[in-house]
């Protein structure tokens, strides 16, 4: 299904990171990020990376999905093809 997309703002990101607690390395984890130095190129004021539909739609899954759901998607995409491993805190 085709969507319109405008991407939050490196303003809207720092919120969110800030409304949820948690640190930059948490974040790129939730993002899928190899790093919180990747996650500051997405909220970096001055010279940001807009935030592709697909990464902050991973971020509210975890967000908002429960475990067993989650795994079921996780599960969907492992059975064409993707290897995901994801680590438990």
């Amino acid at each position: 299904m085709p969507i319109k997309y405008t991407p939050p703002t490196p303003q809207d990101l720092a919120h969110l990171k800030t409304a949820l607690q948690l640190t930059g390395k948490q974040m790129a984890d939730l993002a899928w990020l190899a790093g919180d130095q990747h996650w500051r190129k997405y909220t970096n004021p001055n010279n940001s990376r807009s935030m592709s539909s697909h990464m902050l739609f991973v971020m509210m899954a975890q967000l908002e999905l429960d475990k067993p759901t989650l795994e079921r998607v996780l599960n969907r995409m492992r059975a064409v093809g993707a290897t995901i491993e994801l680590d438990t805190p």
